[in-house]
C-alpha cells in the first residue's frame, strides 16, 4: 500500500500518496488524522467583545496569568471571571489593532501599537512612563524589545529596547543600556519580531534583520540577513518551534534558524496558498505551535474573507501538510485546570453525555498546555476534542494509453473511523475535468467500485476519529489504444 504523504495540491497529481485536497485532516507522526474539535473549558465565560490578542504568562514563582485584550479593555481570567485590568482611562485601540503580551520577570507588558506600552505585576495595567507605543513586543535576554514604534515620532522601521534588567526605563542611555534606532537598509515597516536564542529577529515584509547584543556604546548591533526576499506578513505570523522560527511570508512559508531562511511550500502548496488566501488581509495571519503534537497551525483569511477563517497545519518532524479550516479571533496555549471525579458534574449530568474527548487527551490533565483559540463568539475553546468528521481527496491514478478498471479502494488505519464513504471520480484524458463516478460505503475495511477510465481519483469521507496511514487502489487494465 502507498503511504500518504500529505496535502500537496501543487505537486504532480500522479505522485503516489499525495492528497489533492482534504478537509479537517491534519498530519500526524504516522499518517493523517482527523482534526480536533473545539471544547469550551468548564467555567470560562465569553469575553464581552472580540478578542484582539491573548496570552498565558508565567511569573518567576511559576504562577500564571491569562490575559485577553479587546478594543477597549485588558482583562484577566480570575476564578472563572474576566476581570478588567485596564488602566483607568481604558483604551481606544481600533478594530484592526492586535494586542501583544510579553513577560519580563514578574512584569506583564502589553502593547497594541496604539497605546504606550502597558505594565502590570499584580493588578491593573498602567502606562510605562517614557516608553514608546509599539506594534511588536517581545523579550530577549535582559531586555524588552519594541518594534514599529512611536516615541513622539512615528517610526514604522524603528526599534527600542528598555534598560538592562529594568522594563520601567526606556530613555536611551549608555549607562542603563536603553537604546533605540532604525532599520532602513530595506524599505517598509517592521511587521514582526521574536527572540531566537540570545538574538533578536526583526522582520519586514520582504527582509529580515538579526540583532545581537554587543554592549555599550552600540548596545544592539543589527545585520540584514541574506534572505532572497523572505519576510513576515504580520506580527502574529511567526512562532518559535524550538530554536527555529516558522513564519509566513507574502508568497511562501519559511523556517529561520539564524542563518538563512528555508522555504517550505515550493512544489507542494505555495501556488495554491497564493490563490486561496486574501492578499489584502494576509497580515492578520496567526501562527501558533502545538508543541505536544509537533504541529504548526496557520490561521489565515481566505480569498473572500477579512478575518481568519481557514487553517493549514504543518507537521515539523514529517514535513507533511494538512487543512483544518475554522474561524478564529486569536490563538494561545491555554493551561487548563484538572478535572476531578467531584467536578465531573460541571461537564455533564451523566456519564453518557460527557464530551467526546479521549481519556488520553491533555484536556484531563492538571496544568496541561493545550492549543486554544477564541472563536467568533468571543469564547475561548481548546482544540482537544475528538474529530467528528474529515475527508481526503487522493491524487490521480491511471495511464495515458490504457483504460483502467477501478475495482477497489482500501485504506490502512492506525485508528479506524466509525464509518466512511467514497465518491470516485474519473476522466478519460489527462487534463480533462473529472466527473463523478460510483460511490458507496466502506465494507470490511474497503470500498468496492467498478469504473473504467484512463484516470481515477477518490474523495473518502470519514465519520468519527481516524488515523489513516496508507491508501491503495486496485486497478486492472481494461483495454489499450
Amino acid at each position: 500500500m502507498q503511504p500518504i504523504i500529505g496535502f500537496a495540491p501543487d505537486a504532480d497529481q500522479t505522485m503516489p500518496g499525495i492528497l489533492s485536497d482534504c478537509t479537517n485532516l491534519v498530519p500526524a507522526l504516522t499518517g493523517m488524522e482527523g482534526g480536533p474539535s473545539a471544547i469550551t473549558p468548564t467555567g470560562v465565560p465569553a469575553l464581552d467583545a472580540a478578542a484582539q490578542g491573548a496570552a498565558v504568562v508565567y511569573k518567576l514563582d511559576d504562577s500564571r496569568r491569562l490575559f485577553a485584550g479587546t478594543g477597549t479593555k485588558l482583562q484577566e481570567l480570575i476564578a472563572g471571571t474576566w476581570t478588567d485590568r485596564s488602566r483607568g482611562a481604558g483604551y481606544t485601540a481600533g478594530a484592526d489593532s492586535r494586542w501583544m503580551f510579553a513577560q519580563f520577570g514578574d512584569s506583564t507588558l502589553a502593547s497594541s501599537g496604539a497605546e504606550t506600552i502597558q505594565r502590570s505585576t499584580t493588578g491593573a495595567f498602567a502606562d510605562i512612563s517614557g516608553a514608546p507605543s509599539a506594534s511588536v513586543l517581545f523579550t530577549v535576554g535582559s531586555f524588552v524589545m519594541a518594534l514599529n514604534v512611536n516615541d513622539g515620532t512615528i517610526k514604522p522601521d524603528g526599534w527600542h529596547c528598555c534598560a538592562a534588567f529594568d522594563d520601567t526605563s526606556w530613555t536611551p542611555s549608555i549607562t542603563t543600556q536603553a537604546a533605540s534606532g532604525r532599520l532602513v537598509s530595506t524599505p517598509g515597516p517592521l511587521t514582526a519580531g521574536a527572540r531566537l536564542g540570545e538574538y533578536a529577529v526583526a522582520y519586514k515584509e520582504r527582509s529580515i534583520y538579526l540583532g545581537q547584543y554587543v554592549g555599550p556604546p552600540v548596545i544592539w548591533d543589527w545585520a540584514q540577513v541574506a534572505d532572497g526576499g523572505a519576510g513576515c506578513v504580520g506580527k502574529n505570523a511567526v512562532c518559535d518551534i524550538g530554536g527555529v522560527h516558522f513564519f509566513v511570508g507574502p508568497d511562501n512559508f519559511w523556517l529561520f534558524d539564524g542563518t538563512r531562511p528555508q522555504p517550505l511550500a515550493d512544489g507542494l502548496l505555495r501556488k495554491w496558498f497564493a490563490g486561496n488566501a486574501s492578499a489584502d488581509y494576509l497580515y492578520k495571519t496567526v501562527c501558533t505551535f502545538d508543541r505536544e503534537n509537533n504541529r504548526v497551525w496557520i490561521f489565515y483569511p481566505s480569498s473572500n474573507a477579512t478575518e481568519c477563517d481557514s487553517a493549514l497545519v504543518y507537521h515539523v518532524q514529517t514535513k507533511r501538510w494538512g487543512r483544518a479550516d475554522r474561524s478564529i479571533q486569536c490563538a494561545l496555549t491555554y493551561v487548563a485546570s484538572s478535572i476531578t471525579i467531584d467536578g465531573m458534574d460541571a461537564l455533564s449530568a451523566t456519564i453518557d453525555t460527557l464530551p467526546d474527548i479521549s481519556f488520553d487527551s491533555r484536556f484531563w490533565l492538571s496544568a496541561a498546555s493545550v492549543l486554544s483559540v477564541f472563536n467568533t463568539s468571543n469564547q475561548i475553546q481548546t482544540l482537544s476534542g475528538s474529530s467528528a468528521s474529515c475527508s481526503m481527496t487522493t491524487g490521480e491514478a491511471g495511464d495515458d494509453d490504457a483504460v483502467m478498471l477501478l475495482q477497489q479502494i482500501r485504506c490502512r488505519y492506525g485508528l479506524a473511523p466509525d464509518s466512511a464513504t467514497v465518491q470516485t471520480r474519473y476522466a478519460m484524458n489527462s487534463g480533462d475535468m473529472f466527473m463523478d463516478g460510483p460511490s458507496g460505503a466502506m465494507n470490511d475495511g474497503k470500498f468496492d467500485t467498478l469504473k473504467a477510465a484512463r484516470w481515477h481519483k477518490a474523495q473518502i469521507s470519514f465519520t468519527g476519529p481516524v488515523l489513516v496511514t496508507h491508501v491503495n487502489a486496485k486497478l486492472k487494465m481494461a483495454g489499450t489504444r
